[in-house]
């Protein structure tokens, strides 16, 4: 497996994190653990929407 793959393996397993932790957060209530979870995703797939367009124009495909 390539290291770019790899990247990308860590950055999903950190978006599904952060999906669960807003469930977590859901059953505790937790308005603050809700948007702090909900802001973790949108970053961490942001970033990664960016790195796999980078690389893709880096590549040329």
């Amino acid at each position: 497996m390539k290291i770019g793959n790899w990247f990308f393996l860590v950055l999903a397993f950190l978006a599904a994190a952060c999906m669960v932790m807003t469930g977590v957060a859901v059953g505790f209530r937790s308005v603050l653990g809700i948007v702090l979870s909900i802001v973790g995703l949108i970053i961490v797939m942001g970033f990664g929407f960016v790195m796999k367009k980078k690389m893709s124009e880096r590549n040329g495909s």
